[in-house]
């Protein structure tokens, strides 16, 4: 059963464009990288870059020092009830932290095809407007907005 506590990344370069990926289960569902901790006790800057490399490869640990960042930001939404199966019974709410991942450009991305089947590099106005979940959206106009 998956634990109702995730992490969202958003994944960006200097120019303030931001990656997308789109999901294999659902058609035209883009969004940042997303996971949940794989143990309660599981350290949250450690599950985001775990979630980045299992979902598109990069290695956090290859890039300099600080540049995965805890937004200090956390949300809590209601879990799609499609995908409530994979919680435990009764479990209807998730808490999502964010945190925000500068990566260089020429960042190799390698997604995993079970989870994920594109990506593209947006100018982060488009690809906020371009996220399934609004959070996400929000997450990346919130990084993003202030910087430029």
């Amino acid at each position: 059963m998956k634990i109702p506590i995730s992490v969202l990344v958003v994944i960006y370069q200097s120019n303030g464009e931001v990656l997308l990926i789109e999901r294999a289960d659902k058609t035209n569902f883009w969004q940042s990288v997303t996971g949940s901790l794989d143990a309660i006790d599981e350290d949250l800057a450690l599950a985001a870059a775990r979630e980045v490399l299992e979902e598109t490869g990069i290695d956090v640990k290859s890039l300099p020092v600080n540049s995965l960042q805890n937004m200090r930001h956390q949300i809590e939404y209601e879990i799609y009830p499609r995908w409530r199966h994979r919680y435990a019974p009764g479990v209807t709410r998730n808490t999502e932290h964010w945190f925000s991942l500068m990566v260089p450009g020429n960042v190799q991305i390698t997604l995993a095809p079970r989870e994920h089947v594109a990506y593209q590099w947006l100018p982060f106005e488009e690809a906020a407007s371009k996220c399934f979940s609004r959070s996400n959206g929000e997450a990346i106009l919130q990084l993003l907005s202030a910087s430029t």
